[in-house]
């Protein structure tokens, strides 16, 4: 017999979300197992899987997001980079979770350095947000769909070792959009300076 809530869909998968981060934040994802999470949640194992393929996928939970922010932004456009340049500079002017600028951003940077796991899996996301973008730009996308991911994902590094550091979140968060816009004219026009 299902468990109380078993059955909903969204607010399901929602509150094992929120259950799992509250759990991984407090006592560190390595150390909190699915059934623990289950268990909080008021749901079974199974029920956790289904919504979660991954036990990784219960922290880093905004994938699907991520890609339909990534379709939508250049579905059809004649310049997919402009359009993403707005998107992403939509993201960290509005702290979105996804910008990484988030409140509470830093317990979570934390936990993802904390874990190779983690860290594992949003490699790996990494690469699956990189042929979804090339597999919706029309045309050969490969290379700018690779040098945006890991252009961004490398401002999104640098921006978690400054909160993970305890640095202001204001300074973070303007150094970060510098950082986002130097990506989009080094991905327009090319590196101007000698490395």
């Amino acid at each position: 017999m299902p468990r109380t809530g078993e059955r909903g869909g969204p607010q399901t998968r929602a509150r094992i979300s929120q259950v799992a981060t509250q759990l991984f934040l407090a006592r560190g994802f390595d150390t909190v197992t699915v059934a623990e999470v289950a268990r909080e949640a008021g749901v079974s194992s199974v029920t956790v899987f289904k919504h979660f393929p991954r036990k990784e996928d219960l922290f880093l939970d905004r994938t699907d997001e991520a890609v339909e922010l990534l379709r939508a932004a250049v579905h059809g456009s004649a310049d997919p980079l402009a359009s993403l340049r707005r998107t992403t500079l939509l993201l960290v002017d509005e702290r979105h979770s996804l910008s990484g600028l988030a409140d509470g951003s830093a317990p979570f940077y934390r936990t993802v350095a904390e874990s190779p796991a983690l860290i594992a899996r949003t490699r790996e996301i990494a690469a699956e947000l990189q042929h979804t973008l090339a597999d919706e730009i029309e045309g050969d996308a490969t290379l700018l769909s690779a040098f945006f991911i890991a252009g961004y994902s490398a401002v999104l590094v640098e921006t978690a070792r400054r909160l993970i550091a305890d640095e202001p979140l204001r300074a973070v968060a303007d150094d970060h959009r510098a950082r986002v816009e130097e990506l989009f004219d080094a991905l327009r026009n090319g590196v101007s300076r000698p490395l």
